[in-house]
């Protein structure tokens, strides 16, 4: 039996909509089951200085960015204690954190490749006493990989359909699928097919000062401009096949803004059309690349818009789309418990099951550094 089979860890994740840090606490045995979970809110002055980096031109000091690194990093440590104290439950108990951090550049196809995700683990190691596994993404990349997504390994772990197809979508700033074989024949994918949130968000901020478009209030007033539409669908990367990722440094305000042009459309037909372009966008996607899926489950922020779930059953029909929810998934922690998967999987010494297939890695690597606790 594995050494850590019966332990409880704890999985730390904000991602590109920076809106805050969730956190969960997880046991793996005999199947992932969450105990408890808290999403823990950047200050704010804090989340506009990520935002302004993740979409900006790069351009920072080194002294803001190595500030920027600790400061995460206390806030990811608060969410962990916050969750303990929550769940009542000790940190000498926790086996380990695993912590994605906070990406704030990921550029798989760039020469060379990178990708930087800010939180140093040494801080949250330090200030929980736990031992903390981070830094999953680079060292795929370093094996040839895209190092993301990471989540389908997971998904394939707690989702699987029972010998029907199954496809995973998960709606954060960027939309990525899993696509989980029926018949166990196929090897696992996963891919990133777009903006999810990521463009509704910033524009309702601009236009609402708003965080995000409150049920979709702010789209639903608005009608889809099929001019701007199919500028943005024919951006290069919706046609590149998988292995692919990709993030803010692609999908922000300047990109929209280059195919709005001169064009003096209602704020409202541009929010509906972002809207659509996420649909169909992840539609297309899964008409490509699946064969006879049986249903679409949804995870993430993007399952609370309810004109965005709405636009994508209506690009996918007749496959069923559902929330995690369905099938006992809490879908707003999905990948917080992945990353306390990995960072079990990463103490077992064990490559994340079939994860190679999903990145494009030459090969299964163990993924993730460990930093001891107190």
């Amino acid at each position: 039996m594995a050494a850590h089979a019966g332990a409880s860890f704890v999985g730390l994740i904000s991602g590109t909509s920076a809106d805050g840090i969730d956190a969960a606490l997880c046991d793996f045995a005999p199947r992932p089951r969450l105990r408890a979970a808290i999403t823990f809110p950047y200050p704010d002055g804090l989340r506009r200085r990520i935002l302004d980096l993740a979409q900006g031109d790069g351009n920072i000091a080194l002294d803001e960015l190595g500030g920027l690194d600790v400061e995460i990093a206390r806030q990811f440590a608060l969410a962990a204690r916050a969750l303990l104290r929550k769940a009542g439950t000790d940190a000498s108990s926790i086996a380990a954190i695993g912590s994605h951090g906070q990406t704030v550049r990921h550029r798989p196809q760039q020469a060379p490749p990178f990708t930087l995700q800010l939180g140093d683990p040494n801080v949250i190691a330090e200030a929980t006493g736990i031992t903390t596994v981070a830094d999953f993404r680079r060292r795929d990349m370093a094996a040839g990989g895209q190092g993301a997504p990471l989540a389908p390994a997971f998904h394939a772990a707690m989702l699987a359909g029972d010998g029907r197809t199954r496809i995973i979508l998960n709606l954060g700033g960027i939309a990525n699928v899993t696509i989980i074989s029926g018949d166990g024949k196929q090897p696992l994918r996963g891919f990133d097919t777009g903006p999810a949130s990521c463009l509704l968000d910033a524009w309702a901020q601009q236009h609402l000062g708003q965080m995000f478009d409150a049920d979709g209030a702010f789209a639903a007033r608005g009608r889809v401009n099929e001019s701007l539409l199919e500028k943005m669908l024919g951006d290069a990367y919706f046609a590149v096949p998988p292995p692919k990722s990709t993030g803010r440094e692609i999908f922000h305000l300047g990109w929209l803004k280059r195919h709005l042009g001169a064009d003096g459309l209602d704020p409202a037909d541009v929010q509906a059309s972002l809207v659509e372009l996420s649909a169909r966008s992840i539609a297309d996607a899964v008409r490509g690349q699946a064969t006879n899926p049986t249903e679409v489950l949804v995870c993430g922020g993007g399952v609370h818009n309810p004109v965005l779930m709405a636009a994508i059953a209506r690009a996918l029909a007749p496959i069923p789309v559902s929330s995690t929810s369905r099938v006992g998934v809490d879908p707003d922690y999905v990948e917080a418990m992945c990353f306390a998967w990995l960072a079990r999987e990463r103490l077992e010494g064990r490559p994340p099951a079939n994860l190679f297939s999903v990145t494009g890695a030459t090969a299964p690597r163990v993924l993730g550094g460990v930093y001891f606790g107190s």
